[in-house]
């Protein structure tokens, strides 16, 4: 049976672009919950879409509104988490009532936080940064339980129901996290391991200030690995990137913003103190 954490509840948290969405290619729409990023692949109207992760916890009939909106009555083929925090899981459990037969994909090592083996650690409010890093405490860290609806990614890098594109491990801010990526037109959708706002400041998340970041401060337990993440993102040298936090971004703000970030990292991504900072 299908179970929900016992600490996942509303987080009273929005931005300018909160209950909105923006379609970047006739296939690819993201969706702004709150604070955070779902990403809806398809075209408008048919079968055979894919849900990449589901958003802010008690928002699925939300999720679900935006869903018909876009495809009718379709259901996904499937869900593909980018990794188990709550903001990212935070309706996989009403969603996967509400549609029986949709799989759920998500890297092995995300298994034990979606399968009720092992919470997150706390986050850590310690770190540098803003408002929203203090505030922090107040978000959800235990594990959700959807093994009977659970399946590992392809071993070969492919994303079920999406020839056309990869899934790329990136862990750092999660061990099992993964991104997204279409050669065919250089997209990647890089969930936490890079974003485009500054997480931890309570007003440039309420504004969406763009900006290329690291991974949220207090959420990220190895930072070794989420720089070499955020290289191995780089090099792939997106055109168009949707993070899991931030507006989408492209063109010339991208690339250089990505190269400051490579060669900044312990500046702009890093803490100068906190538990998993070394």
């Amino acid at each position: 049976m299908m179970k929900k954490s016992n600490d996942g509840k509303f987080i009273p948290m929005t931005s300018v672009n909160s209950n909105s969405g923006q379609e970047v290619t006739k296939d690819v729409f993201y969706y702004t919950n709150q604070i955070v990023n779902i990403v809806m692949i398809g075209e408008v109207g048919k079968e055979g879409w894919v849900l990449v992760d589901t958003g802010m916890p008690k928002c699925a009939d939300e999720m679900i509104a935006v869903a018909r909106s876009r495809f009718d009555e379709h259901p996904p083929a499937a869900i593909v988490l980018t990794h188990g925090h709550f903001d990212h899981v935070g309706n996989v459990v009403d969603l996967l009532t509400h549609w029986p037969d949709v799989p759920v994909f998500a890297h092995p090592l995300e298994f034990p936080y979606l399968t009720g083996l092992q919470d997150y650690p706390e986050p850590d409010t310690s770190v540098e940064g803003g408002m929203l890093a203090k505030l922090a405490a107040i978000y959800p860290h235990e594990s959700i339980d959807i093994k009977e609806r659970l399946f590992p990614l392809p071993e070969d890098g492919q994303v079920p129901f999406l020839s056309d594109w990869q899934w790329i491990h990136v862990p750092g801010h999660a061990p099992g996290q993964i991104a997204l990526f279409r050669e065919g037109d250089r997209l990647l959708l890089s969930a936490d391991a890079i974003v485009t706002v500054r997480q931890d400041a309570l007003y440039k998340v309420l504004m969406q200030k763009k900006e290329i970041n690291g991974p949220p401060r207090y959420l990220t337990t190895n930072w070794k690995a989420a720089y070499d993440s955020a290289v191995k993102l780089q090099q792939l040298r997106p055109a168009l990137l949707i993070a899991g936090h931030g507006e989408a971004m492209e063109g010339k703000d991208l690339t250089m913003g990505l190269s400051r970030l490579i060669t900044e990292f312990d500046k702009i991504a890093i803490s100068k103190h906190g538990r998993f900072v070394d």
